[in-house]
C-alpha cells in the first residue's frame, strides 16, 4: 500500500523576492467544503405544509399511499425541535461507543482488507448541512476571524443563557491522557465517501489520539474556535496547545478537499464514459491530492491521450490480459492489421500491449507499495546545479551593462549541491526551491539504479507473472513493460512525491517557525507607567519624535535634526521637550540613523544632559512602521499628523503595548520569519491570522478602552461585530458586565459563547465615562436602547460581576459561586491573600479531582476558575515573557574578540539559527548546530518552544568577520 504522506500539498513553483526580503536580522543566509445536505428535517415540515398526505398534486385521492393515524404522531411531536436551544452539542460516533481498545490502529497489511468494514457509516447532523453559510438577518454577521472548515449558521436572534440544566455537563472522571468523548447526539460524523475512515486518517497524519481527533472534529463542525477550545474544553482535546489543534484542523481541511477532488474527478470521468468501479476504488483509495493526480492523469480532458489509452482504443487490451491471465492462447500476430496506424506490423502491436502493461503497473497499489518500501531502502538523493538558461543568460549580459544579470552568486551553496532527502535542512529546500523558481538553478532527485532492477525482477517473477507458460517473446514484452512503467511512470512520480514532501515539510517548519516568532513578539511585556519618547531615526529628514502619555496618548509631536549643523540648538529643543514631559524613557527605531542617534543619546546620558532625569533608552524593530504609516487604519487614527510623525508614534507604542500595536500591522511585514515569501500564501495567512486570534483572546481586551481594531481579533469576532459593538458601546456608554453584549446586534449565542471569556469588563475603566471620575458607578438611562427586536433584555442585569473582570467563562459561573461558599469566601474577596490561602487549604486538603467531582465539572475548568478567583485584579499573562532592554552605553564591533561572553536579546529566528543584539548595531547569528536541548531550559527544549524573539540569552562570540560585516556566536544559556 503507497505510503501516506502528512500532508497533500502538491508541489508547485512560487514567485519570491529577494534573500534580502527574508533574513531580518542584519545577516542573510548564504547557505471544500463537503456538499452539505439539506436539512431533512426542515424539508419534511415544509413538504407536511406544502402537501397533504392523502392527496396529489391534482387534488385527486392518492393511490400508492395511505395516510396512517400513526405516522402524524412524529410530525407533531418533532414541532418543537424548529427552536434550537443554545447549548453545546455533543456528538459520538458509532465507533466511539466500541471499548476504548478498539480504538487501535489495525496493522498495514490489514487496513486495506477491512477499510469498508471499519467505514463510519455515518451521515451528517440535520443542524450542520446547510449547503452555504445561510446569511442572517443581520448585516453585520459575517465569519467569524478564525476559519471553520465547515458552514456559518445563521444565529438566531434568541434570549440564551449559560446557566443550563444538568444534562449539557460533560464527564469530570478523566485525566490528561484518557479519552472523553462528546456525548451522544443526533448529529453524526460526516461521511466522505471514501474507503477510508476519516478520524483514523486524520489520527495518523497528526500522531494525535483518535478520540482526541474525533473531538476536534465535532467542536469545529459546532463553530468553535481554536483559542476556545484550548482554554475552555481542555478536557475534550487532551491539553493540546492551540499549534497542535491547528494542526489537526488544516489536516481535516485537506482531507476534506481530498474527498471533494475525488468525487469531483469521478463526476467528470463519468461522464466522459471510461468511469468504471476499479477506477472509482482507486480514486476513493486515494489520501492525498498527489494520489489522485496520479490516477486521473491518463484521463484529463484537452491533453494528448496517453499511449495507454491509444493503445486500447486499438483494440489491443484483450491482448494484453491475455497476456497475464491465458498466455498460451495469446497469439499476438492475430492483431496485426497492415493498412491500420499502431497495428501494422508486429513490433507496433508489442509495444501497444507493452503500454498497457506499463500502465496497469503504475497505477497498481501494490506495486507502488512495493517500489517505495525500496525506495526506504535506498539512498536517495537530491542534486541541484546551475541552469543551462542561468550560465548562458549570464554570459549574454555580462556585455551588457543595460541589463541586470542573473545574481548565481547568491545560490553559490547550491551550484553543485547534493544531499540525503533524509538530512536535508528544511532552509536548504526552501533555498533550492526559489533558485528553481528564478530559473537559475536545476533539481533532480536520484534513486539508485538497483532499485529499478529489483521492481522490475519483482514484477516480472511475482506480481505480474503471467497464469501459465509464456513463450520468450511475450516474457519480453512484459520485462519491457515493466522497465517502461518504471522510467516513464513511476520514477517521475517518485520524484514528485518526495519534492512534494519535502517542500511541504519546509513549508510546515518555516510556517511553524514565523508563528512561535509572531506570537513571542506580540506578547512581549508591555512597558507600563511610563512616559515614552518614541525616535524614528534620520539624517536629511531630521529624526522624527513622539511624546506618548503612560495609557499611550499623544502628547506631543516635533522632528528635531541631530546630526545637522544647528546640532546645539536642536539639541536644547530635545531637553527642552523631555523636561517638561518628565520623560525619562527613550525608544529608538533600527532604522536608518539609529547607531548614530543610538550614540548621541548614549553621550548627553554620560554628561548628565538632561539634568536630574535618569534617562535610559532601547532599540526596537521599526519594521513594517512606514508601512502602517501610510495605512487607512493609521490616517482614521491620527488623520492631522504627518506620516513620518506616525512612524514615531507607532515606535514607541511598540513597547507600551506591542500586541495592540503590532496587530494593526500585516505580520509578514514586522521583521520576523525567513522565507514567507517562499511558502504557501493561504497557509501562512492562516496561520498568523490564527496566532494573532491566539493572543489577542488569551490576553484579553478590555471592552470599554480597546480600539475596534484590536476588538475584531477576539475569538468570536470579526470586524462587522466588532463594530457593532463600538456603536453600541457610543450609543449607550461603556458595558458594565458581560451580558450586555448580548444586545449588540449581530452578535448571537454561538458569537457570545466564543468571545465572552477573553473580554474583560474593570470598574475602574467604567469609571472613567463618569463626569469626574465619580467613586459610584451610575448606569446609563439609555444602556438598553438600541437593542434588537426580539432580544429579550429582561432578564439582562445593570449590575457589576466581579467574575467578568477574569478569565473565568460566563458558563462556569454558578459552578465558582458554589466554589467560593464551599471554601467560605465571597466574591469581594476575590484576588486577596486570604482568598488565596483558603484555596491552597481547601486543594491541599482534598484533591482538585475530588473538588471537581463534588462540583460536578472538570478538573480542567476547576483549575481555570481557581486561577481566575486568586489572580490579582487586572493580571496579565504578559507579565512572565520579557520585556524591552533599556541601556544607557554602547560598543561596538571593534571591541568584540573571540570568545568574549555577552549577554544579548534574539531579534529573530530563522529555520538555520537565531540571531542575538549583542548591542554592536549588528545581530550575531547562532547556528543552529549550537543551539542544543542541553543548552536550553526544561520548558523550552520541545521544538514548539525553541529560541524565539525577546529571548535574553548568554552567549560566547566564536568569529568576527569585519570585512563582511558578521558576527558568529555559541549559546551559553537562556537567560530567565
Amino acid at each position: 500500500m503507497l505510503r501516506r504522506t502528512r500532508t497533500s500539498k502538491v508541489y508547485k513553483e512560487t514567485s519570491t523576492d529577494d534573500d534580502s526580503d527574508d533574513m531580518t536580522g542584519n545577516q542573510k543566509d548564504d547557505s471544500e467544503e463537503l456538499e452539505w445536505l439539506p436539512d431533512l428535517h426542515d424539508s419534511k415540515m415544509k413538504k407536511g405544509h406544502q402537501k397533504a398526505p392523502d392527496k396529489t398534486s391534482d387534488g385527486k385521492p392518492a393511490t400508492k399511499r395511505v395516510a396512517k393515524p400513526k405516522e402524524t404522531k412524529p410530525k407533531a411531536e418533532r414541532k418543537p425541535r424548529t427552536v434550537r436551544a443554545p447549548k453545546v452539542k455533543t456528538v459520538k460516533s458509532n465507533k466511539e461507543q466500541q471499548p476504548e481498545d478498539t480504538n487501535v490502529p489495525k496493522p498495514a497489511s490489514q487496513q486495506h482488507m477491512t477499510v469498508k468494514e471499519e467505514r463510519l457509516s455515518i451521515n451528517l447532523n440535520s443542524e450542520f448541512s446547510n449547503t452555504a453559510a445561510v446569511p442572517g438577518d443581520m448585516p453585520d454577521e459575517g465569519p467569524s476571524s478564525s476559519q471553520h472548515p465547515f458552514g456559518v449558521k445563521k444565529e438566531e436572534p434568541e434570549d440564551f443563557t449559560f446557566e443550563e440544566p444538568p444534562q449539557k455537563k460533560q464527564r469530570t472522571d478523566a485525566h490528561q491522557g484518557r479519552p472523553i468523548k462528546l456525548k451522544v447526539g443526533n448529529s453524526r460524523l460526516e461521511d466522505l465517501q471514501m474507503n477510508w475512515d476519516l478520524i483514523q486518517v486524520l489520527a495518523e497524519k497528526t500522531g494525535a489520539e483518535q478520540w482526541v481527533c474525533g473531538n476536534i472534529v465535532h467542536l469545529l463542525q459546532e463553530e468553535n474556535t481554536v483559542p476556545f477550545m484550548v482554554r475552555y474544553r481542555k478536557e475534550l482535546i487532551n491539553h493540546m496547545d492551540a499549534d497542535a489543534v491547528r494542526d489537526v484542523q488544516l489536516v481535516l481541511e485537506e482531507l476534506r478537499s481530498v474527498a471533494k477532488k475525488s468525487r469531483s474527478v469521478a463526476q467528470t470521468l463519468k461522464k466522459e464514459g471510461v468511469l468504471n468501479s476499479q477506477l472509482e476504488n482507486a480514486l476513493q483509495n486515494c489520501t492525498t491530492a498527489d494520489e489522485i493526480d496520479h490516477v486521473y492523469a491518463p484521463y484529463k480532458k484537452g491533453s494528448k491521450l496517453s499511449k495507454a489509452r491509444r493503445a486500447k482504443e486499438l483494440g489491443l487490451e484483450p491482448a494484453a490480459l491475455a497476456l497475464l491471465h491465458a498466455p498460451q492462447t495469446l497469439d499476438v500476430h492475430s492483431c496485426i492489421q497492415p493498412n491500420k496506424k499502431g497495428l501494422s506490423n508486429l513490433v507496433e502491436v508489442a509495444t501497444g500491449v507493452q503500454e498497457i502493461l506499463a500502465d496497469m503497473i503504475s497505477k497498481d497499489k501494490e506495486s507502488l507499495t512495493y517500489v517505495q518500501t525500496l525506495c526506504d531502502r535506498a539512498s536517495v538523493t537530491i542534486h541541484s546545479a546551475v541552469s543551462k538558461t542561468a550560465l548562458k543568460e549570464q554570459q549574454e549580459q555580462q556585455g551588457n551593462q543595460k541589463s541586470k544579470p542573473k545574481d548565481i552568486a547568491k545560490f553559490s551553496l547550491y551550484t553543485d549541491f547534493t544531499c540525503n532527502i533524509q538530512q536535508i535542512q528544511h532552509h536548504q529546500t526552501l533555498a533550492i526551491n526559489r533558485g528553481e523558481n528564478l530559473k537559475i538553478l536545476t533539481v533532480k532527485v536520484n534513486i539508485p539504479d538497483w532499485v529499478k532492477n529489483d521492481f522490475c525482477r519483482w514484477c516480472v517473477n511475482i506480481r505480474w507473472k503471467p497464469q501459465g507458460f509464456a513463450r520468450p517473446e511475450l516474457m519480453e514484452i512484459l520485462k519491457n513493460a515493466a522497465e517502461d512503467s518504471y522510467k516513464r511512470l513511476i520514477l517521475p512520480f517518485l520524484s514528485r512525491g518526495y519534492r512534494t514532501k519535502l517542500t511541504a515539510s519546509a513549508e510546515k517548519e518555516s510556517i511553524a517557525m514565523f508563528v512561535r516568532n509572531l506570537r513571542q513578539r506580540l506578547l512581549m511585556c508591555p512597558v507600563r507607567g511610563k512616559v515614552i519618547l518614541g525616535v524614528d531615526p534620520g539624517f536629511h529628514h531630521g529624526c522624527k519624535l513622539a511624546v506618548l502619555s503612560p495609557t499611550s496618548q499623544i502628547l506631543h509631536t516635533d522632528v528635531v535634526y541631530l546630526h545637522g549643523s544647528a546640532r546645539k540648538r536642536e539639541v536644547e529643543k530635545l531637553r527642552h521637550l523631555m523636561l517638561k514631559h518628565s520623560c525619562q524613557t527613550v525608544v529608538i527605531g533600527n532604522g536608518k540613523a539609529c547607531r548614530e542617534t543610538e550614540a548621541f543619546f548614549t553621550e548627553l546620558i554620560k554628561q548628565r544632559f538632561f539634568h536630574l532625569l535618569d534617562v535610559s533608552y532601547c532599540i526596537t524593530d521599526e519594521a513594517g512602521a512606514s508601512i502602517y504609516s501610510v495605512s487607512p487604519e493609521a490616517v482614521k487614527e491620527m488623520p492631522d499628523l504627518d506620516p513620518n510623525l506616525r512612524s514615531a508614534v507607532s515606535i514607541g507604542r511598540r513597547v507600551q503595548d506591542p500586541l495592540a500595536e503590532l496587530i494593526k500591522i500585516d505580520p509578514k511585514h514586522i521583521g520576523i520569519g525567513t522565507y514567507q515569501h517562499d511558502v504557501s500564501q493561504s497557509l501562512l495567512r492562516a496561520a498568523l491570522d490564527g496566532v494573532v486570534q491566539e493572543c489577542v483572546s488569551f490576553v484579553g481586551v478590555d471592552i470599554n478602552i480597546c480600539s475596534e481594531t484590536l476588538m475584531r481579533h477576539v475569538s468570536g469576532l470579526n470586524t462587522g461585530r466588532a463594530r457593532s459593538i463600538m456603536e453600541w458601546r457610543e450609543m449607550n456608554g461603556p458595558f458594565l458586565n458581560r451580558e450586555q453584549l448580548k444586545l449588540v446586534k449581530g452578535l448571537g449565542p454561538k458569537s457570545f459563547q466564543q468571545c465572552a471569556g477573553f473580554i474583560r469588563v474593570n470598574p475602574e475603566t467604567v469609571l472613567s465615562y463618569s463626569p469626574g471620575g465619580n467613586k459610584e458607578l451610575d448606569v446609563p438611562q439609555n444602556q438598553t436602547a438600541g437593542k434588537r427586536k426580539g432580544k429579550a433584555s429582561g432578564s439582562i442585569s445593570n449590575q457589576f460581576n466581579p467574575l467578568d473582570q477574569t478569565c473565568i467563562h460566563p458558563e462556569s459561573y454558578s459552578i465558582a459561586l458554589r466554589f467560593l461558599s464551599q471554601i467560605g469566601s465571597s466574591l469581594d474577596m476575590m484576588g486577596s491573600d486570604s482568598l488565596r490561602h483558603s484555596v491552597k487549604n481547601s486543594v491541599k486538603s482534598s484533591s482538585l479531582d475530588v473538588l471537581a467531582k463534588s462540583l460536578n465539572t472538570p478538573p480542567e475548568t476547576l483549575q481555570l476558575i481557581v486561577d481566575g478567583l486568586t489572580q490579582p485584579p487586572g493580571f496579565d499573562i504578559r507579565q512572565d515573557f520579557e520585556q524591552a532592554d533599556f541601556k544607557k552605553e554602547i560598543v561596538s564591533m571593534d571591541d568584540l574578540y573571540d570568545g568574549m561572553v555577552l549577554t544579548g536579546r534574539v531579534t529573530n529566528a530563522a529555520l538555520f539559527g537565531a540571531f542575538v543584539d549583542i548591542g554592536v548595531g549588528r545581530s550575531g547569528l547562532i547556528p543552529k548546530r549550537f543551539i542544543t536541548p542541553d543548552k536550553l531550559p526544561n520548558d523550552r527544549k520541545r521544538r514548539s518552544l525553541a529560541l524565539g524573539p525577546g529571548e535574553r540569552v548568554e552567549v560566547m562570540v566564536k568569529h568576527v568577520d569585519l570585512q563582511r560585516n558578521r558576527i558568529s556566536l555559541d549559546l551559553i544559556r537562556v537567560l530567565r
